[in-house]
């Protein structure tokens, strides 16, 4: 059956950042746009970037790879150049790379009050200078042709909630989301859409088991997987999705709509809201932040 023409992906090209992790959401993204037809140059800053070329070529997908850390603004250039000289073309950025480099293994945490100038400019770097920097070098060769998907993944962590000691990661992701919004206003007349998808709670195989809880509180009782946030992002790069331009997609299960933070997932809510009577049987918990796992994201 062929792809719909709404979906059909079919002689585009795509550059998607942050790959090498072979169960994250880029590599789950990289992979979905290749099942609708495109082309896709993944990257990372490891030579690990190899093996995940190789999975997807071996899938039957037109593929290819480079490696690199796209903080630096000669990087971000040569990827999108090395997609252009492979295929003459680029219609679709998705900007993943961040979170942690697994060539830099740091995890720039930290309150206002503790955190150190370099750690916040390092993490500002690796979420938002990437995404800017690749974003900048592709808007060219879009805008050549009329015709652009950028799609940014950012977190629920800073455009919508925040987690505990973690300031420079939500202020990064939520600038992505003003970035989205910025870009999306100036390419708008070039036929260049700009989106951002927004996960939560995504089960990589490094969650951790506290990760793992805190999925399980989320209104649907579960944390998502790479491949529901990769699908939403397949989506905003569609054919299909041309007039939807500087929106944030939330992927979170509805965990961050859900008022009732002390209430389990799941369990028989017979009475509910401000006039409901005492429950029993009710474990409290935590309030949950809601970003994405702190594991490698394959940048």
């Amino acid at each position: 059956m062929p792809i719909p023409a709404a979906f059909d992906l079919s002689g585009r090209v795509a550059v998607v950042t942050g790959a090498g992790s072979r169960d994250g959401i880029s590599f789950a993204t990289a992979r979905h746009l290749a099942e609708l037809g495109a082309a896709v140059m993944i990257s990372a800053t490891s030579a690990r970037i190899e093996a995940r070329v190789s999975e997807l070529r071996t899938a039957g997908f037109d593929t290819a790879g480079v490696t690199g850390d796209l903080t630096d603004e000669d990087a971000a250039s040569r990827l999108v150049s090395a997609a252009l000289r492979q295929w003459g073309r680029l219609d679709i950025v998705v900007n993943n790379a961040g979170m942690i480099s697994t060539a830099s293994p740091v995890f720039e945490s930290g309150t206002a009050d503790s955190m150190s100038l370099p750690t916040w400019q390092a993490s500002l770097a690796r979420n938002l200078t990437t995404a800017f920097l690749v974003t900048k070098a592709a808007l060219p060769a879009m805008t050549s042709r009329g015709w652009g998907r950028i799609i940014m993944i950012a977190s629920v962590t800073g455009p919508v909630m925040a987690m505990r000691a973690d300031v420079a990661y939500a202020a990064a992701k939520a600038g992505m989301a003003g970035l989205t919004r910025a870009v999306a206003i100036d390419a708008a007349g070039h036929g260049i859409t700009v989106n951002a998808v927004a996960p939560g709670w995504i089960a990589t195989g490094s969650q951790t088991p506290q990760e793992h809880d805190e999925g399980l509180a989320t209104p649907i009782g579960r944390s998502g997987s790479p491949d529901e946030v990769a699908a939403a992002a397949a989506w905003l790069a569609s054919p299909g999705a041309s007039y939807i331009t500087g929106q944030c997609l939330v992927v979170d299960g509805g965990n961050s709509i859900a008022e009732q933070r002390a209430t389990p997932a799941r369990r028989n809510l017979s009475l509910s809201g401000p006039d409901a009577g005492p429950q029993t049987g009710v474990t409290a918990r935590p309030e949950s932040g809601t970003h994405q796992p702190r594991a490698a994201s394959g940048t």
